[in-house]
């Protein structure tokens, strides 16, 4: 396909965030057709490269992000409307549950950009994230060539709004003795609760950007996970790719180790932390001397050594996948939350809807449930039977052996038993939207309802749901 026509668009796609549109209607301008999935990090990447893009070579470069469902749930256009509400994608969206476009344009994996020149035909396939620089390169001769004049601030017309929440798809949560704190992650802040939900200190929120201050000072790019250490909150500070921390004494924000843009980490002492790269950090712990960081977007888990200032990789090679083992020969599919209980953690496992548990000292990683990256769906019992659809979050009951799973697809609460027991479900007096967060105090669950803009309150002795007016 290369060098020929690209296919047109077909009357099948279901357009999500503005009206249908054709590639011959395109013509004249420079096209990507980027072909991505909701739950993936990697499309998460891309699509803000795409985004930043479409911003710089406005009136020369249009963009079609067109979204095939990798999981069941993701073949729902709302699931897909509210992905892009959340991710502020800023480019055309079509939805193709049926994988007519991806057929027609040969695609193998999330994601790809393919690359159309001004005459229509096909210039090139670019797959996987992190492909800024050669696909710049290559919009910049695709346009000197065509001879196409940038208009600024030219933009197609999109609806991507939301209604005005006093929270914006939250999706990460702590919980101390008398204080909630909440990653209000559309309005790229995190709050400081009372139990009840009244809002005593913000942080960040004024802009999306990547600042140390003071309270609104500082500012954050859609902040996901939290954890609570003894004096600070730490923060997975997903789209600056960083790892962020507030200091509860005086609201200070500090950036431990992130450079903005996703990259490689890489092992060793931090002397700058703006000099190491993260990739998509969506969740965090911390013990007594480490915060350990889920990075999705590399799938590892890593290790910030408070005391020592160095960044060390506890496990994962880095390959997409299930594969257990010792020290750095094992494999995530996308790590999305973790879960800290004494020597262990326990990971949920997003796109290989798995539970993971790695050895802290080893690296030495077994998985409770989960057979495969396209094994899910919704079903309990013995865990070789058991199937979950995209967790991203977990906790352990500290008066149980059971581990809460957030099976966020299947919108459910599981328990997980430990030490080789059975997975159940757990019923709720509500329902769950797209839930991305979790964490368990004072005998209830807490919950970031991510896609509802909300938090809940879960009794787990009888699974009773008390919404908390965050913000209201």
């Amino acid at each position: 396909m290369l060098n020929e026509p690209a296919p047109e668009l077909q009357p099948s796609l279901e357009w999500i965030n503005c009206g249908p549109t054709t590639l011959a209607a395109l013509r004249g301008y420079v096209v990507i057709v980027a072909f991505w999935s909701a739950g993936s990090a990697y499309s998460h990447n891309l699509l803000e490269d795409l985004r930043q893009l479409r911003l710089k070579y406005a009136g020369a470069l249009h963009v079609i992000a067109i979204h095939v469902p990798k999981f069941e749930a993701e073949r729902d256009p709302q699931l897909v409307r509210k992905a892009c509400n959340r991710l502020g994608v800023g480019v055309r969206v079509a939805h193709d549950p049926g994988f007519v476009a991806w057929q027609h344009y040969g695609i193998a994996a999330w994601p790809t950009a393919v690359v159309v020149d001004a005459s229509g035909v096909v210039r090139e396939f670019i797959v996987g994230d992190r492909q800024r620089e050669p696909l710049e390169a290559l919009l910049v001769k695709l346009i000197a060539e065509a001879e196409i004049e940038l208009i600024e601030g030219q933009a197609p017309p999109l609806r991507e709004s939301e209604p005005e929440m006093p929270l914006a798809f939250p999706s990460g949560i702590c919980v101390s003795e008398h204080l909630l704190y909440v990653a209000d992650t559309g309005h790229h802040a995190v709050l400081e609760c009372n139990h009840e939900g009244r809002v005593l200190r913000r942080f960040g929120g004024a802009i999306a950007d990547f600042i140390d201050g003071t309270g609104a000072a500082a500012a954050f790019r859609h902040p996901r996970g939290l954890a609570l250490g003894r004096d600070a909150v730490y923060v997975a500070d997903t789209d600056n790719h960083a790892l962020r921390r507030i200091q509860l004494v005086d609201g200070s924000v500090t950036t431990l180790v992130g450079s903005g843009r996703p990259g490689d980490p890489v092992e060793g002492a931090v002397g700058s932390p703006r000099s190491v790269s993260l990739n998509q950090p969506w969740s965090v712990a911390v013990s007594e001397d480490r915060v350990f960081v889920a990075l999705a977007g590399c799938n590892q888990i890593w290790a910030h050594d408070r005391m020592q200032h160095r960044f060390v990789r506890i496990a994962g090679s880095g390959e997409l996948g299930l594969q257990d083992g010792d020290g750095r020969d094992n494999a995530f599919a996308q790590p999305a939350g973790i879960a800290l209980v004494h020597v262990l953690l326990y990971v949920a496992d997003s796109a290989g809807s798995a539970v993971r548990s790695v050895q802290i000292a080893t690296g030495k990683t077994q998985t409770l449930v989960g057979q495969g990256l396209f094994d899910f769906g919704d079903a309990v019992g013995l865990r070789a039977d058991t199937r979950l659809q995209y967790p991203m979050a977990l906790a352990k009951d500290p008066d149980t052996a059971n581990l809460w799973v957030l099976d966020s697809y299947n919108n459910s609460i599981r328990k997980l038993k430990l030490g080789g027991g059975e997975v159940a479900r757990f019923e709720l007096s509500a329902q769950l939207h797209n839930p991305h967060a979790m964490t368990v105090a004072n005998g209830s669950l807490w919950i970031a309802n991510t896609d509802a803009h909300e938090i809940l309150r879960v009794d787990t002795s009888n699974g009773a749901v008390r919404r908390l007016p965050v913000g209201e």
